[in-house]
């Protein structure tokens, strides 16, 4: 990501935040395969350690493995939706941050959670953003991440209304497994899934378990 995507991509998310958190904080409702996800990372990754959910937006995710127990923080790119974060969910630390680069001490966190927080990535940058999140990670932590399979780039301007100048990039099922281990993880799962209609944009999905191996 270069710096002027990463600029756009903060402003963008800035511009819809509200709007984000009215349409998108309660999808897990109507999403049962992402709740079985997450309840099972959250059962394996309880007694490793914090986890981070990367690319929090309002912070749903993240409140919903905090309910779980799950000693969790959330962090996103656009400081209006870190606000939005923190106001929807008192008690939960969000703060605002860049996941290519992550103020956090080598082998801290027991999990990251990083469901859709690629999508905005260019593919060069994908390694590089997964490096970080290896190098955060301890030994046996566990990585939990999900994207759009695809092998295209969709651009919006507008976006409920609102100004906007995002990437979605949509990966590969075996492209984006692939990335993952060159950086050092091991995949416990892959699925993939169609979409849920009236819920979500009408593109499959895939889900990645992996973990970062003890040495």
């Amino acid at each position: 990501m270069h710096d002027g995507t990463h600029e756009n991509v903060q402003t963008s998310y800035d511009r819809v935040a509200d709007e984000y958190a009215l349409r998108i904080a309660g999808e897990l409702d109507h999403k049962p395969l992402d709740r079985q996800l997450l309840e099972a990372f959250a059962d394996r990754v309880r007694a490793i350690g914090p986890v981070c959910d990367l690319g929090c937006g309002p912070g749903h995710v993240t409140a919903y493995l905090h309910a779980r127990g799950v000693p969790v923080t959330g962090t996103d790119l656009s400081p209006a939706m870190v606000e939005v974060a923190r106001r929807r969910n008192p008690g939960i630390e969000f703060a605002q941050g860049d996941m290519r680069a992550r103020p956090v001490a080598s082998n801290s966190l027991g999990g990251i959670v990083a469901f859709y927080s690629v999508i905005h990535l260019a593919r060069p940058d994908v390694v590089a953003a997964l490096s970080e999140m290896h190098r955060v990670l301890r030994p046996g932590g566990l990585l939990l991440l999900s994207f759009h399979i695809g092998d295209h780039t969709l651009h919006l301007d507008e976006w409920w209304g609102r100004p906007v100048s995002l990437d979605f990039t949509f990966f590969r099922a075996d492209e984006m497994t692939g990335y993952v281990e060159t950086t050092g993880f091991r995949i416990l799962e892959r699925v993939e899934r169609e979409p849920y209609p009236d819920v979500e944009h009408p593109s499959r999905r895939a889900y990645l378990l992996a973990e970062k191996p003890a040495p």
